[in-house]
């Protein structure tokens, strides 16, 4: 392999792995959040109990989380040294904001609320954990803010060959940052309400070997994580429909390679369910289409027809010069549907899971079968976020800053092919042991329940050495 796709490896690698954790993180803060304040306002135990219980979970993806985005950052200095001196201008102080401001926030009252239960009133511990909710959207609205700029430059001059940034607000006010921002939060608090739903489901299937205590937990879990999971799933219907418009603007290759068409669509445009492409021979090898969709998807009308690659590369060519402005079709193609038949299934499975989870008739706890459906939906957010930002990130090729600057033009100009082996093969190792690490930590936590914190919060405190009188006892 050549130097430029062994960096894009890398960098692909870094990124996926270290996206599982981040909307993770952020759904399951907002489940924790909310479990804390039924808490607060019910006067429920079992929320009390639900909240500390999965924010053992969450604190573990949050640990990873880190790990892997300080990973990330090296990216930049080792792989992408041209791209960090072109774009460090822009790219910096959003990042920098990042850190300063949303990072340590999140973590302040990360620890006030790891370490004040019982110690400040409810009503100010549960505000702790809003406040790590918020921290963790703002360190994804500033992270998109620099995302957006490489989708879709504003605010900038070229000046000695570098992007500097002239306009701050314009950066912030960028069209795409709603739009990134909006999807990712909403895929976020899908995957944490689903992920949740889906781990108690996996226990719930356990039932004859859990306590009275666990089992209402789990049952109580299910429920908030199933209406989490819904609420997102509505929302990310909402913001990709939007996305998905705007992209038709601003990036109308990657629109046309998501739906697969090299040729201009008939008006009114058919959608194409599945389908595969020649990408040599640039020519759809078969599909199967449905009439009209395409055209009430791209502008919710029953008319209207969509350029089609070969018609967006000869205008790409005259703004940019010639060069391949094809990005990999069918990559972008199926993991687009991935995306979208994920989010109905986790929508579908929040419906018919609230349905019959309901007081009257609440029958699915007591069939495997559909439990089973609720437990093997935790992988489906996880699929569906990994698909999505693969076709936003691959969707812009040929270009790292759209219309500005090259992948090719990106790549460190002293890295050897050895050294991107020898680091590809490093992280690949460290990763799988840090996954294997958080997989074995969550299921070992699951299987010890909401029990083992009972236990816990029955056993003799142990004296602190620095308190007032400590050396009296």
């Amino acid at each position: 392999m050549d130097i430029v796709t062994l960096a894009r490896i890398q960098f692909a690698m870094t990124t996926v792995f270290h996206y599982f954790f981040v909307p993770f993180s952020i759904g399951t803060g907002l489940v924790v959040a909310i479990m804390e304040t039924l808490y607060v306002t019910k006067k429920d135990e079992f929320y009390k109990k639900m909240a500390k219980f999965w924010g053992n979970i969450f604190l573990l993806s949050f640990a990873v989380g880190v790990v892997t985005g300080l990973i990330q950052e090296f990216q930049f200095g080792m792989n992408w040294s041209e791209y960090s001196r072109f774009m460090g201008d822009i790219f910096g102080a959003p990042l920098a904001v990042e850190a300063l401001l949303a990072f340590f926030l999140e973590s302040t009252f990360l620890g006030l609320w790891m370490f004040t239960w019982d110690k400040v009133s409810p009503k100010l511990h549960v505000v702790f954990m809003w406040l790590v909710f918020v921290g963790s959207m703002m360190s994804a609205f500033w992270i998109l803010v620099a995302n957006s700029f490489m989708q879709h430059p504003v605010g900038y001059t070229i000046n000695n060959g570098r992007a500097e940034m002239n306009d701050f607000v314009a950066l912030v006010t960028n069209p795409k940052v709603m739009y990134e921002f909006s999807h990712v939060i909403a895929g976020a608090i899908t995957l944490g309400g689903i992920a949740v739903a889906g781990m108690a489901a996996f226990r719930l299937l356990k039932k004859d070997s859990l306590t009275e205590l666990s089992r209402t937990v789990y049952q109580k879990s299910l429920r908030v994580g199933l209406w989490v999971g819904l609420v997102g799933s509505v929302t990310v219907l909402a913001a990709g429909d939007f996305q998905m418009k705007a992209m038709l603007e601003t990036q109308p290759m990657k629109f046309a390679a998501a739906e697969g068409l090299y040729e201009d669509s008939e008006d009114p445009a058919a959608w194409t369910l599945v389908a595969w492409m020649n990408e040599k021979e640039k020519e759809r090898v078969f599909g199967i289409e449905v009439p009209y969709v395409l055209s009430i998807l791209s502008y919710h009308e029953l008319s209207g027809s969509v350029d089609g690659m070969n018609t967006i590369n000869e205008r790409l060519i005259e703004e940019y010069g010639e060069r391949n402005y094809f990005p990999p079709v069918n990559a972008l193609f199926w993991n687009f549907r991935v995306m979208a038949g994920f989010g109905m299934l986790m929508l579908m499975v929040s419906i018919v899971g609230l349905f019959f989870t309901r007081k009257k008739k609440p029958i699915l706890y007591e069939k495997p079968w559909m439990l089973w459906i609720v437990a093997l939906t935790t992988f489906a957010p996880f699929l569906a976020n990994t698909a999505g930002w693969l076709l936003t990130e691959l969707g812009r090729y040929p270009w790292t800053a759209y219309g500005l600057f090259t992948i090719e033009e990106s790549v460190s100009p002293n890295v050897s092919a050895t050294s991107l082996l020898i680091s590809n093969i490093s992280y690949f190792t460290l990763f799988t042991i840090l996954g294997s690490v958080m997989v074995y930590l969550v299921i070992r936590t699951l299987k010890k329940g909401p029990d083992a914190l009972e236990a816990a919060e029955h056993e003799e405190p142990t004296i602190d050495p620095f308190a007032g009188g400590a050396f009296n006892e």
